[in-house]
């Protein structure tokens, strides 16, 4: 009986770390979750997010000048087996324009990258998480960057 006991024991030990080991690529970004907004003189950039399953975040992203909608896009990060997708369609899809998609290369508790390099521009977007009422995004490739300073607006 002591055996039976000891190793229904180590089974669910066993059981407990792989599903502790099976953490979702997406919940990488929980920080993502909310609206962020870049208010410059000329316009703003406004980025939210939200879950909408267990394996997707949605986002939305605007830029507005004087109550005009200058570009617009949204964007899902995608569990895909081990694997986090960044997928980005403009709004309205234009000439045939497919979404593109960035795989997650390299990540902390507070800085992501998603690349792909055979994307005309960008091939890179990372997203650093400043504080948790402040980020910096990013977009690179081919030599030009450019820089979004995000405050959390939610």
């Amino acid at each position: 009986m002591k055996k039976t006991a000891s190793l229904l024991f180590i089974l669910a030990l066993i059981i407990s770390c792989q599903q502790k080991s099976t953490f979702s690529e997406v919940e990488k970004a929980n920080w993502f979750l909310g609206r962020w907004e870049n208010k410059t003189p000329e316009g703003t950039f406004s980025e939210k997010w939200k879950i909408e399953n267990d394996s997707v975040f949605f986002g939305e992203s605007h830029y507005v000048v004087k109550n005009d909608t200058i570009f617009s896009e949204t964007v899902k990060l995608i569990q895909s087996k081990n694997s986090l997708l960044y997928i980005v369609t403009t709004i309205p899809p234009s000439n045939g324009v497919k979404p593109v998609t960035f795989k997650l290369t390299s990540s902390t508790s507070d800085y992501l990258v998603f690349e792909n390099p055979v994307h005309d521009f960008p091939k890179k977007i990372t997203y650093k998480l400043v504080n948790k009422d402040s980020l910096y995004a990013e977009i690179s490739g081919d030599g030009k960057k450019q820089g979004f300073p995000f405050k959390k607006a939610d």
